[in-house]
């Protein structure tokens, strides 16, 4: 008796749960997934419950990879629809139609639309994630720190931090062994960045278990936080777990607090971001917070670009490249004496090449976001954005496009020289973005950068050891191009 009965109401359930899970497929599948349908836009394809994402929430792809697919498949339609679990977005692929998101209609794509919490996630309030007037007001604030004058005051810290590295190569060159340089390289900015950041000695590239090199990695991990939060933010909110893991957000918090308190007790004034950013809290111009969380995107996104740069080098086939860069530099050293200045950076040219072309083929974000903040016509389409629509624009996909530059596997830093980047749309190559939202670190990074490149390459050889893939893979749940496997490289003196 008892059986039946559980029998009876078990077949109720599962029945129940049935025509559920068939009233919510038929919603997504009639009324969620029609919306670009219904628009007259050309769309691709959702999948049930997990829209154009499926392959990056099973891993199988990182979302600029995933983009980049989409792109090669839907790119002469100048524009098309894609969806997340749910919402609908639009995807720009035409250059002129980027130029009307990131430029021309700016004051109507001003926002990023990338989900953040300060309330529960206090580092996520920075100006990658910040829109509106409180973006306006931040950028305003911080742009004077920004300038080439200020950061040329910075150089000699900047250096100091990349003869370390140097010095610390020089036996591992004698001995011809390998290094992981990713890595490497992101313990090289981290010191960097805490010295012109924080004004204090990391020391990072000595001691990899450095409290600041923890806690810099961890915030770059990827991490199922930072895809529940780009996916399912009002459920991430909902439940209160911030993107950024608490202890992080805890040791940068307490680190940058105690930076400035020791400064001002102290009356202590350095050349560096830190100063600067005191002098504009004294003045009124920002709060306290404001800069607390201004340098840890550079954390990864700097060394990415030099690690690239070398693993490009690297390869037996553009070993010319590595060598006519090293001639270059070795030939303006002797001009100054043999040594690295602010200025001798500024007279080594084919180097600016080399690093474009290493953000066309890696580039920082492998895609942009931007989100309709007043309603308006897309360009002459005639296909009206409301107000709330997410825009996508695939970077990845551009930078690799045959079409704009030919043999796109290709690492040919000359696609860089005066005539062929003014042959070019201005929007087809977005190392760094573009219009008033251009990465305002963009200066900074890029010497960081070079003066690391200098260095190095004026000292010693690199080729790829033989546990380095030809063609790397990218982490995932990552915003930004990070090699899953690392890049082994063979270290010689020159």
């Amino acid at each position: 008796m008892f059986l039946n009965f559980l029998l009876f109401y078990s077949i109720e359930l599962i029945g129940g749960l049935l025509i559920i899970i068939g009233a919510v497929y038929l919603y997504f599948k009639y009324v969620v997934y029609k919306y670009w349908e219904k628009q007259g836009v050309h769309y691709i394809e959702p999948t049930f419950l997990f829209g154009n994402s499926a392959e990056l929430l099973m891993g199988k792809k990182s979302i600029g990879t995933l983009h980049e697919k989409f792109y090669e498949d839907n790119k002469q339609h100048g524009y098309y629809g894609v969806y997340g679990s749910k919402q609908p977005a639009l995807v720009v692929s035409d250059p002129d139609l980027i130029r009307n998101v990131l430029v021309k209609n700016f004051s109507n794509f001003q926002d990023r639309g990338l989900p953040f919490n300060e309330k529960i996630d206090p580092l996520s309030a920075h100006m990658v994630f910040l829109g509106g007037l409180r973006w306006k007001k931040l950028r305003a604030k911080l742009s004077p720190s920004f300038t080439s004058g200020k950061i040329k005051q910075m150089f000699n810290a900047m250096y100091i931090c990349v003869d370390k590295l140097t010095k610390h190569l020089e036996s591992i060159a004698k001995n011809r062994e390998i290094i992981e340089i990713q890595e490497l390289c992101a313990r090289l900015t981290t010191d960097v960045i805490v010295s012109t950041a924080f004004g204090i000695d990391s020391n990072c590239i000595d001691n990899p278990d450095s409290e600041f090199r923890y806690w810099g990695k961890k915030s770059f991990k990827p991490s199922l936080r930072l895809l529940g939060t780009l996916v399912a933010p009002k459920v991430m909110n909902l439940f209160r777990i911030p993107m950024t893991d608490p202890g992080v957000t805890k040791f940068f918090t307490n680190a940058f607090k105690d930076t400035v308190n020791y400064r001002i007790k102290n009356n202590i004034v350095r050349r560096d971001f830190m100063n600067l950013l005191i002098q504009l809290m004294k003045q009124g111009y920002v709060e306290g917070d404001d800069g607390k969380s201004s340098h840890i995107t550079g954390f990864e996104t700097t060394a990415s670009t030099i690690s690239y740069s070398l693993y490009e080098l690297s390869k037996e086939y553009n070993k010319h490249i590595q060598d006519k860069s090293a001639a270059e530099i070795n030939q303006v050293l002797k001009n100054h004496d043999g040594k690295i200045t602010y200025e001798l950076t500024q007279e080594i040219t084919y180097l600016d090449k080399i690093i474009n072309e290493t953000l066309r083929k890696y580039p920082l974000v492998p895609f942009l976001t931007r989100q309709c903040t007043e309603a308006i016509e897309l360009g002459d389409t005639g296909l009206k954005i409301p107000k709330g629509m997410d825009i996508i624009i695939p970077v990845l996909g551009l930078h690799r496009d045959p079409n704009i530059y030919p043999d796109p596997h290709k690492f040919d830093p000359e696609r860089f020289n005066e005539k062929n980047t003014a042959e070019r749309h201005p929007c087809v190559y977005l190392g760094f973005g573009e219009g008033p939202r251009i990465c305002i670190g963009l200066r900074f990074g890029f010497l960081q950068v070079k003066i690391a490149l200098i260095s190095l390459l004026s000292k010693y050889k690199f080729s790829i050891a033989p546990s380095t893939p030809d063609l790397l893979d990218f982490e995932s749940f990552s915003l930004v191009l990070i090699s899953k496997s690392g890049i082994d490289l063979l270290i010689e003196p020159r």
